[in-house]
């Protein structure tokens, strides 16, 4: 227990001691000025402040425990002996739970786990079923986003005039947001008897879901010339949206050929901000696929968080059931997961993830 211990501390030891430089260095009037090292130094240290408390909990707790070993070998008294006796054991399972969580924080983290996230989802196969299915997605997300105390804004939506939603792109803001929902992405099959069929035939739809990490300036460059830059007026299904001005965005990145569409702000310049946004997220999202495609046979960890081609979860109306493939987890509250509550398929998705980080740390 004390060598690893030891050994943790020597771990940690570099994190806690770059956190204390970088907690000194983001306060100097000279990296303030600079707008963009400023928040490239924040966000590093971010990620190291749980590293860096954990590191002296376990040093606290180690010293405690070799105190309190030397008043026990000093002590001639029984009665103190036995109390020196009892709080060693004690220190003992406190080092060893500490242990646990600092071998943890040491894990490999994604970057973007506290960015806010932008989540795509589109209408698959299914017709209109699909694009009301895919309608009750997007607010199984925002009851989520809102039981979380998280913000949702969308970006991009195109109706059907059944009230269905063919795409949507909705923005949820929150700190840790994409921690927990990068593991949506995917292909969503929801099993039900449609609202449109008059047999009673239990029909199968698909519905994709893309979560990515919203992406700073400082994280992805984009380089003006390399853009195309469209206006043109709002509108949407039923006479949504309306806009007798031309104030919808859509912006072509040439090189890679992707299309952003913003048409939810009134404003122009709200909407091409909005729309740089989600383009900023998409290409970041494939330079690193084309990253990870290039070493996929060394990837040690697949939980699932990546391949939208992945059926992911059936939500099966008749039965009341939803099921998570990944990690075979089933609920029978379909209701309440509609209404937001999947902590339960995320929790399980996390500790398979970190499990399979441990086992080849």
């Amino acid at each position: 227990m004390e060598r690893l211990a030891d050994d943790l501390l020597i771990k940690t030891q570099k994190a806690k001691d770059r956190f204390v430089f970088l907690t000194e260095e983001i306060s100097k009037p000279e990296v303030i000025a600079d707008n963009k090292e400023w928040k490239k130094l924040v966000k590093e240290r971010s990620m190291l402040e749980d590293i860096a408390a954990a590191h002296d909990e376990l040093e606290k707790l180690v010293l405690d425990h070799e105190a309190c070993q030397k008043d026990y070998d000093n002590e001639t008294n029984i009665e103190l002996r036995d109390m020196f006796y009892e709080e060693i054991g004690a220190l003992r399972q406190k080092i060893e739970e500490k242990a646990e969580e600092v071998k943890i924080l040491l894990l490999p983290k994604d970057e973007n786990d506290d960015n806010n996230v932008i989540i795509e989802i589109r209408s698959a196969a299914g017709g209109e079923e699909s694009a009301l299915f895919a309608s009750v997605l997007m607010r199984m997300y925002q009851y989520y986003a809102e039981s979380k105390r998280w913000k949702t804004e969308i970006m991009d939506l195109n109706e059907t005039e059944l009230g269905g939603i063919k795409e949507v792109t909705f923005m949820v803001k929150g700190k840790g947001a994409y921690s927990r929902l990068k593991f949506e992405s995917g292909v969503h099959r929801v099993q039900r008897v449609p609202e449109t069929e008059s047999q009673g035939r239990i029909h199968t739809s698909t519905a994709t879901v893309a979560v990515l990490p919203e992406i700073e300036d400082v994280d992805v460059e984009i380089d003006d010339k390399d853009l195309q830059i469209d206006t043109y007026r709002a509108s949407g299904a039923g006479g949504q949206h309306i806009n007798k001005t031309e104030s919808a965005i859509r912006i072509t990145h040439l090189p890679t050929g992707i299309v952003v569409n913003c048409q939810d702000e009134r404003s122009q310049i709200k909407n091409k901000e909005r729309a740089m946004s989600i383009l900023r997220s998409k290409l970041y999202d494939l330079y690193k696929s084309q990253r990870d495609n290039e070493y996929k046979e060394n990837r040690k960890s697949q939980v699932g968080t990546g391949d939208r081609s992945e059926r992911v979860r059936t939500y099966n109306y008749p039965q009341g059931r939803v099921t998570d493939h990944r990690v075979n987890v089933t609920s029978y509250n379909i209701e309440g997961v509609l209404n937001g509550d999947i902590d339960q398929f995320i929790e399980a998705l996390i500790v398979k993830d970190r499990a399979e980080k441990l086992a080849n740390a």
